[in-house]
């Protein structure tokens, strides 16, 4: 375990909430294993404790409890448009756990939901079958961590190791998992597979310990990748999302520099670049909650998108891409 992990688990999950029908669930029973200092609160539906009225996001986030639910209806979502589906058809995402670890000011997840507990589905059989289903009848290119970091709680759960020896098996089916944990050890006696994709997201370093709190530093994070790559998986760079912050030409020259001076381009798959982008209604509520240079930035809105306005995204990504293909081929690079 990381010690950015033991440090979560130090003020985290003192309360594990489970619905009744899940209690005897091998997955329920594992995750209690490692959790064996929580107290353990019984309820009727996760959606009691997730969902209720006048919930204190801030405060919740001081001290994070862990709600263990049971999936029902849809398992897949088609992948929404402000994300790249990197040319594959059947772009779709799933979600086994709601809510992250890592507390980044600008992420999405701040404005979708009311509560900053964390929510696992632990029927994942459940999903396979749904994707069997599917399978039989077109390919699927899916993210199964859109809605957390899977791998960061990989010793509590242990979904990313479930879903590739799950993907080595089909064919047809295309996973990614997206990162910024360093917890790359956890699946090291795994065989990597063609059709998964390790998709780590990168910033320069200013810009983890500004706006991406409880995450590794880059460093550890360019280790992680370099030992990935040095395993023979696949993996992807996500330079997403490019923040404007003061003196971003210099911060970001330095962070490209930084990132392909320790990793070889030649053992990247691609790389996603893409400007901060979120949905109108999401920045409405994080507003509403937390007052920062994120929320307060005077953003254009596109088709019930908020993000920088034209000049400025133009020069941006201009900038950043011109310096990116100096160590990149550009058939590599998918902007968003």
């Amino acid at each position: 375990m990381t010690s950015s992990e033991k440090s979560f688990l130090a003020k985290h999950f003192s309360h594990v909430y489970i619905e009744k029908a899940v209690l005897s669930h091998p997955v329920t029973i594992k995750i209690l294993e490692n959790l064996q200092n929580s107290q353990i609160v019984k309820i009727d539906n996760y959606k009691e404790v997730f969902c209720r009225a006048r919930q204190n996001y801030s405060l919740q986030e001081k001290s994070k409890k862990l709600i263990l639910a049971k999936k029902w209806g849809e398992f897949l979502y088609p992948g929404p448009s402000i994300c790249h589906n990197f040319g594959y058809d059947n772009f779709f995402y799933t979600s086994n756990i709601l809510n992250c670890i890592y507390s980044c000011e600008y992420c999405f997840l701040k404005g979708m939901y009311s509560s900053a507990n964390v929510v696992i589905f632990v029927n994942i059989e459940d999903y396979f079958k749904e994707i069997d289903a599917v399978l039989k009848n077109k390919p699927l290119y899916l993210s199964v961590s859109y809605e957390t970091d899977l791998l960061a709680l990989e010793k509590i759960v242990p979904f990313s190791s479930a879903w590739i020896e799950y993907a080595a098996s089909k064919q047809n089916l295309t996973i990614e998992i997206r990162t910024k944990s360093t917890n790359f050890q956890a699946l090291e006696n795994l065989k990597p597979q063609d059709n998964v994709i390790l998709a780590w997201t990168l910033s320069p370093q200013e810009i983890i310990e500004k706006f991406e709190h409880g995450t590794p530093s880059l460093s550890s994070r360019l280790y992680a990748i370099k030992k990935a790559t040095e395993n023979g998986w696949k993996v992807r760079l996500c330079f997403d999302p490019i923040l404007y912050i003061e003196d971003w030409k210099s911060i970001y020259e330095k962070f490209l520099k930084q990132v392909f001076g320790e990793i070889n381009p030649d053992k990247i798959l691609d790389i996603s670049l893409g400007l901060f982008r979120i949905p109108k209604d999401y920045l409405k509520r994080m507003k509403k909650a937390f007052a920062n240079e994120i929320t307060s930035f005077p953003y254009e809105e596109s088709q019930n998108i908020y993000t920088y306005p034209k000049e400025l995204k133009e020069e941006m990504t201009n900038t950043i891409l011109l310096k990116l293909r100096e160590f990149v081929l550009p058939s590599k690079i998918f902007v968003i």
